[in-house]
């Protein structure tokens, strides 16, 4: 296998994570007093939309050339590291 393919696994593999963490937050706001639900929701389309820039980014190095997948590592390398704090800075306030 080689590095790209590694890496687009290794991205699927945290997208997939991401959905299930997702899927405990929906739930646990559905159980929610009003209150609650609402920052629930808010938190949940945060990571939503992480979630989606991420699965954005896995198409671009999907689609890239060996050239370009080369010259566009270091940069998604950065991205995946901010989309990944974000995401568990916002799973984090409810914990």
């Amino acid at each position: 296998m080689s590095e790209r393919d590694e890496y687009i696994e290794k991205a699927k593999a945290r997208i997939d994570q991401w959905n299930a963490e997702i899927k405990k937050l929906k739930a646990k706001a559905d159980e929610a007093e009003a209150d609650a639900k609402v920052k629930y929701e808010k938190q949940i389309e945060e990571m939503r939309a992480q979630r989606d820039e991420a699965e954005a980014k896995m198409k671009e190095m999907q689609e890239a050339s060996d050239k370009a997948w080369s010259d566009m590592k270091s940069g998604l390398d950065k991205a995946w590291d901010s989309m990944t704090k974000a995401f568990n800075d916002a799973m984090a306030r409810f914990r």
